[in-house]
């Protein structure tokens, strides 16, 4: 009876969180974006997570001002997005995107906020594809203003785990997390080790100096709505760097 009143508390306290996440209030932003060849955002940004597009973020992406960036730790977040209160540039009806936070969108004190300091703090400021900016305004457009809101994120399959580093450094990259997107706290297991608090060393990559070669995996990642997600033995024995093992997902 204990654990089914347990488990009937963790699922009022989700649907909570998932409803306060989709009713959050509209706030004012701008939006520029960024050319590539393809119309999306490929490169590896301030977050760490490599090519977009293998890890199934793509045209989706964003680069936020240091306000919402916060040193990182939103890398992973989730926001719709739309362009409101400009006839010209933004398309009929306000259409609405999802983003993902990928990336730092650094300031430039010499340029005007208005023009070419859209990221200079303490603006609110998301650089987007051309692809998914296309979305919701018309390319001609230098910038516009939005609004935007934090979301629940949506994600195929479970949660990613790429390792990295050597026998005295190793490193992992968290991609692919559901619900709130953004990990704040990450620890790891070996079949010979107890929970081992890993610290970040940028982006969403975390880092720990304990040796743990040959050891199967176990990560436990705490979202910043305070879920914990534990998946055990992730990454088999025989794990090696340069490999992605996928988890549960929140």
């Amino acid at each position: 009876m204990a654990a089914l009143q347990t488990k009937l508390l963790c699922l009022i306290l989700l649907q909570t969180w998932v409803s306060a996440a989709q009713n959050q209030e509209w706030k004012t932003a701008t939006a520029t974006y960024t050319t590539e060849t393809d119309g999306s955002i490929i490169d590896e940004g301030a977050c760490g997570y490599g090519d977009l597009h293998k890890i199934t973020y793509g045209k989706y992406s964003a680069g936020l001002s240091s306000i919402l960036f916060n040193k990182g730790s939103t890398c992973g977040a989730c926001y719709e997005l739309r362009c409101v209160d400009h006839i010209l540039w933004c398309l009929q009806g306000s259409p609405s995107i999802i983003l993902t936070a990928t990336d730092f969108c650094p300031p430039n004190y010499g340029l005007s906020a208005d023009y070419g300091g859209w990221c200079n703090f303490p603006k609110e400021h998301f650089e987007m594809s051309e692809a998914a900016f296309a979305e919701i305004a018309e390319r001609k457009a230098d910038i516009v203003p939005v609004q935007y809101r934090r979301v629940k994120c949506e994600r195929r399959g479970g949660v990613r785990f790429t390792l990295s580093g050597n026998s005295h450094f190793y490193q992992v990259l968290i991609t692919n997390v559901g619900l709130d997107g953004e990990v704040v706290a990450v620890k790891v297991k070996g079949s010979k080790t107890g929970w081992i608090p890993m610290a970040r060393n940028w982006g969403q990559n975390w880092q720990s100096n304990i040796n743990l070669k040959g050891q199967p995996l176990s990560f436990e990642v705490t979202a910043s709505g305070g879920r914990t997600l534990t998946s055990y033995n992730v990454a088999p024995a025989g794990w090696q760097f340069g490999q992605t093992y996928e988890g549960k997902q929140f």
